[in-house]
């Protein structure tokens, strides 16, 4: 039964009917409008307070998890009660009136004494569900009601589409009253209905001075049973449900279907509820927080009672209020009869409605309306209140019987205004701002108190938009601000500067047009225009038009000439008459000034030649007259026409101005949104013009947004997050920006601080990425408020969380403009498609999209490309490239060819169509243009609608979210699936093992049988080979290894490149954004560490950072239970926060961060040397039982232990170089311990890659602290290891990490032949391999081991491949380490291999970017270079500028390569600075010298300065002693060196350090500056060596030599 009655409620005719009252749906109505019909009956009105500052409170809610959904739970709870109530007492609601309703029961007249007992009974029972009930957001919720009884006229009327009913009649205005007379929880009667009711049964109390009562309980006697007594009355209610249907609340829900009813019905009900039906789309579908414009027309008559006179007019006023309401997309949502008016609620942007210009359109329909209503015979005032904002739009009530309403404070700010302000058109200050208007259209009015409403600002009254010429009012609506750069638009400018003198030049007419879309900055452009001809003594008239201005014939030029003559000024028309006698006089005959007398408001004398004239004369007799005024007046000087918004340009305009430019020189600037439409002939023809050039003005690049940033907060810096939200949010539009930065600042987000000095400040997790983001240096001296003199940094406040704000109300509007345009299908794919994200693919967007085929999707995608709602890329590196490149901030055309004749229009569009389709079935990432298209549509849905498909999206990415299969499907922390149950997909075991199997794990069983038992004596490189034999032997296996990759047929290479950056991307990233939605706050935790730990691996420190705080903040949500799963989270949590800190090269907090997460493991690291001891032996003794052992004694770890195992060895590999990094003795005990417990970590886990990467690791410690039989014997036990793995998979991988790491240890040892050796090997594995992540790295040493050993051309074709993989991958590292090597060339090779001026452009261009910002050593080094260079040429300001931002990374202290070659350019450039100092005799020079020495020494004494580095240090301490006189260190140190250069192979400083010292002690008096000079000026390229214009010979004496003998005796 329940599903029969379910399907009858699913009928298109029953959704109907729940709009509907039974009144209307029961009813038997004249075909004919207006009709009247009579009864009796009484009526209930119910208002509700509290909804209103609710639907405020929403609607103002900072992030999108706060909304519509839960405002809809909350009204219709608490509605949809009252509803059930009066439907269970046989009540009819007629109406909902925003967040009150009416209610009817109608009877016979003699049945209405017992039928308000009835009604009281239902109306006190209505008020004990509110009593001491509080809803979840802390408004009081509570009702007033009224009652009346007697007669009632209903009145239809409407048009040949739409239909309204009223009540109208005393009964009804007593029931408005009786409600007005109510307090909280009161009841009210009327008097009519008191003299009606039965008095025995109540309990009234009189109310002072009316006739009203109030009702304080029912008083039946004690024989009264009210159940019977309801079952009488209910007998003559006709639609009351009883028999069968008792237990309904409304017959009208099981309506049988009829035709000719449903037609009927579907009149009465709105456009956008019957799409909803017809859909079958949920109610929730179209409830929302939207952004619209209310318009409240009121009509009061001369002779209200009688229903039949007022019936015509009201039914005129409908069909005119509809049919202007339809040009324009508004629509009557209510009409109502209440206080001696008929009222009608009108909506502009209702779901699907939304449309540009949406409150012009507002104002011309009210004005509209207004003038006609006002004619309307017996409407005696007509009242208009228009407000605009953000109300609740959506379907209230109850599931049989609701309606379609608007409830918030713009609302009730409308009402009031109407009924406050009688008689005129008036609207809030948010409808007179957006208007976009001029102000002259409006009087501000003075204010009155409203009740209800508090503080609303300003109310203006339309006084028309009729435009008059208002002379000295059409000025450009932009102010220039003097200290306000015009920021992104150099291009634009240019262009005008060069047009300018083509005009000038030529004296030939030139045209430039500027289009832009909204808020690109056309207005701030043309001021700038208007200031800079000003400058240059040009005259320039700049006006700016509206949308009227294109209705007004000849506006635009009759604006124009009265400028010219000087008419603006003019405050009478005596003065203009004045002033146009003078200027006329040599031009026209006084007769014929009165041709003047409409188009400029003067008023001369009407000659009869005049009066004879045509239109058509007269108007060509003008056009004669301006031609004449211009040509005298630009004989005296030059006019600029400045015109914005030129798309209002009205045709007869249009006309003269082509004219204009084919007579005159004369420059004409425009500026203008897209048309809509095709614009005029004379339009058109101009902009082919020859002389016309049409720009289309692009986005602002992102840098350039960081800077108006600044300026509009008056800051020195911004946080990134804030950077990247705004940069990301505004997508290069100007105005986008403002309003972004005007919501954080309305929720209070922003706090301003005092800018700190970096160096001065603690650096603790918090601030660490603190200064990131600052002015562009040429413009950091320009402030918006210069006079303020302190300079401020803006940060935001604790926790917020800046992705899930909501889009400011201004910028959503234009969001939904766009998505109203579309059809319901394409609504529904934008919406489908925001849940999944701001990016997303093709593949989970079918799957989420309900009952769509692929071809359907694809052509629907198509279309939204073409219309710029979605970009589509091939792949995640298109779109990262995509991301990265900055638009063109402008598009020229010459003779423009934006506009097209609409002739095979249609054609080509179908092909063009075509062409995209294809396009994107190529291409499977999709991505939202405007980010606030994403949110806005992602707002639109309800909350469990979310959920669901955030739930869809889950499951379908989850089985995807690992590495790729390249990398064999791991996790990015090692075994970490295992560790915690994160997947909502539920598997049996089988499927669990075959998942783990395809992910590269084994079984236990698999494990040990897979084993390799470590021999206790060497086998392949036995212990009798001597070095040589041994280098030898391990190179034919890494040829052997590197020949059967090429040959062999076997699976041993991968099919296609890592794609792990892909998947990052596609699937991780939006998964725990997904589960983030859902709650799921342990699997997004998951996720986020994951996230944070793949962007290690791909060297972006900053967003691993970003995503552990993100992490930091569901920590902080999580129980606090210790349960082993938790646990290794919160240590996972802190090893990658030490990671991050380690890059980052703070170790301090690096090391603090990783003994927490040991801790968190059991694994404590000691706090005193007693303990430090014990533990060193007590690992030692561990060790040597871990190497006895046979690995078949033991089971391999579970899961789980090798996760923590993993982690473990992670920290301790980390923990030994931080300790090396201090030269006192006991932290190299630490560096010992720590690099122990490695190793024995790592022969627990039985993991070959960990085994053998702890064991190299052991060994280069060793290497380092020069225990030389240790470093040996572990080097040799990984290569017997990596000589036994299977050669294929992750054996291959292996092999190949050995060869880069050996070659590596090599190097920092000063084994710079077999370093390269194995380097090339490395190199060769690595590119079969196809892992850019190793490649990069292996390919950056290789170059720095070339260079030393002065293998030219080696190391060309190196850089050659390291280009290509910057380009090919977008690999910022790469690039940068090129240029480094490229400065390395330049300043110790003698040729450049790329020009100093392109090195150094790639700095400056690329100083701020996230991978280099925080990348130690790296960013050190390529600013040392240029010191270094600029110390060279003597130029200290420049030497300064770039030696200071090295000095800020300097603390910043990782004990990797990169660092030390960064180190030395630093130390080497002070050395440089040192001399200077010495030379101009300053005082702390012998001091300075002397801290260079404790420096350079420090360096050498640490264990982590490899050997290959001393060279340097040796020749610049050497350089210090000889600057400070001390001889004898000096031939000590530079002896050092040249013998270590020799031992080790390093050409470079051999070479250099032989020219110095021959330099240094040779009697020449040539200046080195001077020679240095000369070299920087001839220096050749690597094509003239190729060429063989130039020898590597003479190459080598391309030195600069350090200058001597500064001051006889310089101390």
């Amino acid at each position: 039964m329940s599903t029969q009655n379910e399907e009858l409620q699913d009928r298109a005719i029953v959704k109907i009917a729940a709009h509907l009252p039974d009144l209307i749906v029961y009813g038997d109505f004249s075909p004919e409008l207006p009709s009247v019909d009579y009864f009796d009956g009484v009526l209930m009105f119910v208002d509700i307070s509290g909804f209103t500052a609710m639907t405020e409170k929403f609607s103002t809610a900072m992030y999108m998890d706060r909304g519509a959904e839960q405002l809809v739970e909350i009204l219709n709870y608490y509605i949809s009660a009252i509803v059930e109530k009066v439907l269970v007492f046989g009540g009819d609601i007629l109406k909902f009136a925003g967040d009150a309703l009416l209610a009817l029961w109608k009877v016979e007249r003699k049945q209405l004494q017992n039928i308000i007992t009835v009604v009281i009974k239902c109306s006190l029972e209505i008020h004990g569900l509110f009593e001491a009930k509080e809803v979840e957001e802390g408004l009081d919720i509570r009702v007033k009601i009224g009652l009346a009884a007697g007669h009632i006229t209903m009145l239809v009327f409407g048009d040949e589409t739409r239909n309204y009913f009223l009540v109208i009649g005393q009964a009804v205005d007593d029931v408005r009253l009786a409600q007005n007379m109510a307090q909280m929880n009161d009841v009210i009667l009327s008097p009519n209905c008191w003299q009606l009711c039965d008095r025995s049964m109540i309990e009234i109390e009189r109310i002072p001075d009316q006739r009203a009562v109030k009702v304080n309980f029912l008083k039946p006697p004690p024989t009264f049973n009210f159940n019977e007594f309801f079952l009488k009355c209910m007998n003559f209610m006709k639609y009351y449900p009883s028999g069968d249907d008792k237990n309904l609340l409304r017959l009208a829900c099981m309506l049988d279907s009829n035709h000719g009813l449903e037609l009927s019905l579907q009149k009465y009900v709105m456009e956008i509820i019957l799409k909803q039906i017809d859909d079958k789309q949920l109610q929730g579908y179209l409830s929302e927080l939207r952004p619209v414009t209310i318009v409240f027309v009121n009509l009061t008559f001369n002779d209200q009672d009688k229903a039949e006179v007022i019936g015509s007019a009201i039914q005129d006023a409908c069909v005119h209020i509809s049919s202007v309401l339809k040009v324009f997309r508004g629509q009557i949502n209510k009409v109502f009869m209440f206080d001696k008016g008929c009222s009608f609620l009108c909506v502009f942007g209702f779901p699907g409605e939304k449309a540009p210009d949406e409150i012009t359109h507002a104002l011309e329909s009210a004005v509209d309306i207004f003038d006609f209503c006002s004619q309307v015979h017996k409407i005696h005032t007509v009242s208009i209140g228009i407000a605009s904002g953000v109300v609740f739009c959506g379907i209230v009530g109850h599931t049989v019987r609701h309606e379609y309403t608007v409830i918030g404070r713009k609302v009730n700010i409308a009402a009031r205004m109407m009924m406050y302000y009688p008689g005129i058109v008036t609207c809030d200050s948010v409808t007179y701002n957006g208007s976009n208007l001029p102000a002259y259209f409006f009087k501000e009015l003075p204010k009155k108190a409203m009740k209800g409403v508090a503080d609303c600002g300003p109310i203006y009254q339309c006084l028309g938009l009729n435009e008059k010429v208002m002379f000295g009012m059409a000025y450009l609506i932009c102010n220039r601000n003097e200290t306000y750069p015009l920021l992104g638009r150099t291009k634009e400018i240019n262009y005008f500067k060069d047009i300018m003198k083509t005009c000038l030049a030529t004296k030939c007419s030139q045209v430039l047009m500027y289009e832009g879309l909204l808020g690109y900055g056309k207005s701030q452009l043309l001021t700038e225009i208007q200031h800079m001809a000003e400058e240059i003594s040009h005259r320039s008239i700049a006006i700016a038009l509206t949308k009227i201005s294109f209705h007004q014939h000849f506006y635009t030029i009759q604006i124009l000439m009265a400028n010219v003559l000087g008419l603006d000024a003019c405050k009478h028309y005596k003065e203009r008459q004045t002033n146009l006698q003078i200027k006329l006089k040599t031009l026209l005959d006084e007769k014929f000034h009165c041709i003047l007398n409409d188009i400029f408001h003067v008023q001369f004398p009407m000659s009869r030649e005049i009066s004879k004239m045509s239109s058509v004369r007269k108007q060509r007799q003008l056009e004669t007259l301006f031609v004449k005024i211009l040509e005298k007046t630009m004989k005296e000087e030059m006019i600029i026409f400045i015109i914005d918004e030129a798309q209002f340009v009205d045709v007869t305009s249009w006309v003269f101005i082509e004219k204009l430019i084919q007579t005159l020189p004369i420059f004409i600037v425009m500026a203008l949104t897209p048309f809509m439409e095709l614009p005029c002939a004379a339009a058109i023809r101009m902009m082919r013009n020859r002389n016309t050039t049409y720009i289309k003005l692009g986005v602002v690049p992102s840098e350039e947004i960081r800077n108006k940033v600044c300026f509009d907060l008056s800051v020195n810096s911004i946080p990134t997050e804030l950077d990247s939200y705004l940069v990301e949010g505004s997508c290069g539009i100007p105005f986008y920006c403002e309003e972004m930065l005007k919501n954080l600042d309305h929720h209070k987000l922003l706090l301003f601080q005092p800018v700190e000095s970096e160096e001065k400040t603690a650096m603790t997790w918090s601030n660490m990425f603190k200064w990131v983001l600052k002015q562009t240096d040429n413009l950091i001296m320009v402030s918006l408020y210069s006079k303020k003199g302190s300079e401020e940094a803006c940060n935001l406040t604790k926790g917020v969380r800046l992705k899930n704000l909501s889009p400011p109300s201004s910028l959503k509007e234009i969001c939904l403009v766009q998505l109203d345009s579309m059809s319901l299908s394409h609504q529904m794919l934008v919406r489908c498609a925001a849940i999944i994200g701001l990016t997303f693919t093709t593949e989970l967007l079918f799957e989420i999209l309900p009952c769509w085929n692929m071809k359907m999707m694809l052509k629907a995608l198509a279309t939204l490309v073409e219309s710029n709602v979605f970009h589509c890329f091939r792949n995640a590196k298109e779109l990262q490239l995509a991301l990265k490149q900055n638009e063109s901030s402008c598009e020229v055309h010459y003779r423009s060819s934006c506009l097209k004749s609409n002739e095979g229009l249609g054609h080509r569009g179908q092909d063009k169509l075509r062409e995209m389709e294809g396009k994107v079935i190529e291409c499977r990432i999709i991505r939202f243009c405007r980010p606030m298209m994403q949110k806005t549509a992602y707002e639109l849905w309800l909350k469990d609608q979310k959920r669901a498909m955030h739930l869809k999206c889950a499951r379908f990415l989850e089985d995807s979210a690992h590495q790729c299969y390249h990398c064999r499907d791991k996790d990015f922390i090692p075994y970490h699936h295992f560790t915690v149950d994160i997947r909502l997909n539920t598997l049996d075991m089988e499927t669990v093992k075959k998942m783990a199997q395809s992910r590269g794990f084994k079984t236990k069983e698999e494990v040990i049988f897979s084993k390799f038992v470590n021999p206790s004596k060497s086998t392949l490189l036995p212990g009798r080979l001597s070095p040589e034999e041994v280098r030898d032997k391990i190179l034919v296996f890494f040829d052997a290894i590197i020949s059967k990759m090429k040959t062999t047929q076997e699976d041993i290479l991968p099919v296609e490149p890592c794609q792990c950056a892909d998947i990052l991307q596609m699937v991780i990233l939006p998964l725990a954004q997904h589960f983030l939605a859902l709650g799921e706050n342990n699997k997004a935790l998951y996720y986020f560490l994951e996230i944070a730990a793949a962007y290690l691996i791909m060297s972006d420190n900053y967003k691993a950072y970003i995503y552990l705080n993100e992490g930091e903040q569901l920590l902080k949500t999580l129980k606090t239970e210790k349960s082993w799963n938790q646990t290794f989270e919160l240590a996972t949590f802190y090893s990658l926060k030490g990671q991050v800190c380690f890059n980052m090269g703070q170790m301090v907090l690096a090391k603090t961060m990783l003994k927490r997460a040991l801790k968190l493991l059991n694994q404590i690291f000691p706090y005193n040397l007693l303990s430090l001891f014990l533990q060193i032996h007590v690992e030692k003794n561990r060790h040597l039982q871990l190497l006895s052992h046979s690995v078949h004694k033991n089971l391999p770890p579970s899961e789980k232990s090798l996760a923590q195992l993993h982690l473990q060895t992670t920290c301790f590999s980390l923990l030994w170089q931080i300790y090396s990094l201090n030269y006192f003795s006991h932290p190299k005990y630490y560096s010992q311990l720590a690099a122990l417990k490695q190793v024995n970590v790592a022969l627990e886990t039985q993991d070959n890659f960990q085994i053998i990467k702890a064991y190299l690791d052991y060994s280069l410690y060793h290497h380092l602290a020069g225990y030389q039989g240790v470093w040996f014997k572990y080097e040799m036990m990984a290569m017997e290891r990596i000589m036994r793995l299977p050669q294929k998979g992750e054996g291959i991988e292996i092999i190949a990490y050995v060869a880069d790491k050996l070659g590596y240890m090599k190097f920092l040892m000063g084994h710079l032949d077999l370093a390269i050796e194995l380097g090339v090997r490395a190199h060769e594995m690595w590119l079969l391999l196809q892992n850019p992540n190793k490649y990069h790295m292996v390919l950056c040493r290789l170059s720095k081991y070339l260079f030393l050993r002065n293998r030219h051309k080696q190391l060309t074709k190196v850089l050659k491949w390291l280009w290509d993989l910057s380009i090919e991958e977008e690999h910022i590292f790469s690039k940068a380490f090129f240029y480094f090597v490229c400065f390395d060339i330049m300043l110790y090779s003698g040729y450049t291999y790329r020009s100093f001026n392109e090195c150094l452009e790639f700095v400056c261009y690329n100083e701020d970017n996230r991978i280099l910002k925080f990348q130690s050593g790296l960013l050190l080094g390529l600013y040392s270079c240029i010191a270094i260079w600029y110390a060279r040429l003597q130029e200290w300001d420049n030497f300064y500028d770039f030696s200071n931002k090295a000095r800020k990374l300097v603390t910043r202290r990782t004990p990797t390569m990169l660092y030390y070659e960064g180190i030395l350019r630093y130390l080497e450039g002070q050395v440089l600075h040192l001399q200077k100092q010495i030379e101009e005799q300053e005082e702390k020079a012998q001091e300075n010298g002397a801290e260079l020495l404790r420096n350079l020494g420090s360096l050498v004494e640490q264990n982590t300065t490899g050997p290959v580095f001393y060279p340097r240090l040796y020749h610049l301490m050497a350089y210090v002693y000889m600057l400070l006189g001390d001889g004898q260190n000096c031939d000590t140190f530079l002896n050092k060196a040249l013998y270590i250069s020799e031992m080790q192979g390093n050409m470079v400083e051999k070479s250099w350090l032989g020219m110095n010292k021959d330099w240094w002690y040779s009697s020449s008096e040539t200046s080195e500056e001077d020679q240095w000079m000369n070299i920087v000026l001839t220096l050749p390229t690597w094509n003239d060596i190729l060429s063989g214009n130039v020898t590597i010979q003479d190459v080598q004496r391309n030195k600069f030599l350090m200058k001597v003998n500064i001051l006889d005796n310089p101390f």
